[in-house]
């Protein structure tokens, strides 16, 4: 079966159902009005892109055993179509393109489109609107600026000179902090796209992003970053060297990413692929990443963020992507105060991440830190050093981070800032070449995980296994083919688990009143 997942008016995103993790049931070619458009795909999702606005199209999927499937749709319509070359942008990664670009946007109808076609675009950052689309054309490349001393410092508040009231405007890790504009940034605006086959490069590895940057009078920019939006999409595009996180929905409703990759190199710092923080129905869905740091980190402030916002991240949605060489594929935290609920992570690859299914938090990020409702299903991992980790005492990000408060390890008292996690379920995972450990999950003793389901797991350790860390916590200790470690879980439900290659015992559950274990085999 054929599902649409987004059509625009030059592009439109499909998913196949019924496939591997990220990829497709065996490889097909795909017809656009009786014409191959496309062929040799192998991934559940792919893309049409140089469509016409407002057309209607017939589209065939042919496998290759012999099956077909078919669809038809009509593109959207649109106000126009500009060239940003007729605004004078030069494209040849010398000039500077920036007033170009703004001018072209500002100037842009609503409902209309900027086409990129290809070339270089040298910028510094630009500012979006509601109601436009940005297409790169395959070869196109918007190309940041390496120097830092021109590029503008936004304010985390501004306040209203009559009324005092206060707009929040940017924040990083949690905190309301004045950072550098993002590349592309959009503020309290909706019904954006940003589409097309080219790329987004923040041209980190230049200037000093990279560098000495806790020195920089603000937090380091984005690729992407998208205040109080709705109904964004990326579609197709490539996002790249970002100086640091490279798509950062923030505070955001109804944002999608489609088809995408993010890619920066692996010794990188913080360039995570994207971090959407308390937002509401954000759909991840056929990308792939390839990091320095997390894939995927979905977050919701630190604690004085969520007393002042109270602001959850709510029905997210990651599907059909592929995670490499990441430090966690899909994290979520640690600075997630607000809370997460009802999130699901199917159909994923993990290859060479660190960790795989990450979820990290630590005293002091509050009580309206609960995690509950959340689902990972259907996942491939391959040479991830620990598949699973639930870390409560995570020691990074915080200048109390070594202190005794968050390393202690009898019971402390419940207070307000003492963060719960509710319900996990871990079901249909096939890991081979892990090192570390299957499963680690370290619960606070004061406040136990409630509930963790291990259900149709495989997890095969390499021959060559090293010993490391499995998560990121004062006084830890090396493993090395741990089994499934599980401390502070107030229910434990292991069926039909299989681990090969394991040390020691295979299941370890301490503190754990309520632990039971059907058709669990270890060799």
């Amino acid at each position: 079966m054929i599902k649409i997942l987004y059509c625009g008016g030059s592009s439109v995103c499909f998913e196949l159902d019924g496939g591997a993790p990220y990829y497709a049931k065996e490889s097909y070619r795909v017809l656009v009005d009786g014409e191959e458009r496309l062929s040799a795909q192998n991934t559940n999702v792919f893309s049409l892109f140089g469509l016409r606005p407002g057309t209607g199209y017939a589209v065939a999927v042919r496998f290759e055993g012999g099956g077909e499937e078919n669809v038809r749709f009509t593109t959207r319509t649109e106000a126009c179509c500009v060239d940003v070359r007729q605004f004078g942008a030069a494209g040849d990664g010398v000039h500077e393109d920036t007033a170009a670009i703004q001018a072209a946007i500002s100037f842009l109808p609503e409902g209309g489109r900027l086409w990129f076609p290809a070339g270089t675009y040298l910028t510094l950052p630009l500012c979006l609107k509601s109601h436009i689309t940005l297409d790169l054309d395959e070869g196109a490349a918007l190309l940041g600026s390496a120097d830092r001393g021109r590029y503008p410092v936004i304010p985390s508040v501004s306040t209203d000179p009559v009324t005092g009231e206060e707009t929040l405007q940017a924040g990083f890790e949690g905190q309301e902090l004045d950072c550098y504009q993002s590349l592309l940034q959009a503020s309290y605006a909706e019904d954006i796209a940003i589409v097309g086959r080219g790329a987004i490069d923040g041209n980190g590895g230049n200037g000093d992003w990279w560098g000495d940057f806790d020195s920089f009078p603000a937090k380091r920019p984005r690729v992407v970053f998208l205040n109080h939006t709705q109904d964004v999409t990326m579609h197709g595009v490539t996002v790249k060297n970002g100086p640091s996180w490279h798509v950062h929905p923030f505070y955001s409703r109804d944002f999608a990413m489609l088809d995408c990759f993010v890619t920066a190199p692996k010794d990188s710092p913080n360039t995570d692929g994207i971090d959407p923080e308390s937002c509401d129905g954000v759909d991840i869905i056929g990308c792939r990443f390839s990091v320095g740091d997390d894939c995927v980190a979905v977050k919701s402030g630190k604690i004085d963020m969520a007393r002042k916002y109270k602001t959850p991240a709510d029905r997210h949605t990651i599907r059909n992507c592929l995670m490499e060489f990441g430090h966690g594929a899909v994290t979520l935290g640690s600075e997630l105060s607000g809370g997460i609920r009802n999130l699901s992570v199917t159909s994923c690859y993990f290859h060479a991440t660190d960790r795989g299914l990450r979820i990290k938090t630590r005293r002091g990020r509050g009580k309206d830190s609960v995690i509950d409702k959340v689902l990972f299903d259907n996942i491939r991992m391959d040479k991830v050093l620990t598949p699973i980790v639930i870390n409560m005492w995570y020691n990074c990000c915080d200048p109390d981070r070594y202190s005794e408060y968050v390393w202690r390890r009898d019971p402390l008292p419940v207070d307000d800032r003492t963060p719960r996690m509710g319900s996990f379920a871990f079901r249909n995972m096939e890991c081979t070449g892990a090192e570390v450990a299957a499963c680690y999950i370290d619960g606070l003793p004061e406040s136990p995980i409630g509930r963790v389901e291990l259900e149709n797991i495989s997890v095969a350790f390499a021959q060559d296994a090293k010993p490391g860390m499995p998560s990121m916590r004062n006084h830890n200790e090396a493993r090395c083919r741990l089994g499934l470690y599980l401390d502070n879980v107030e229910r434990v439900r292991v069926k039909n688990v299989r681990l090969s290659g394991v040390e020691g015992r295979g299941l370890t559950a301490e503190h754990c009143p309520d632990v039971s274990a059907q058709d669990f085999e270890e060799t």
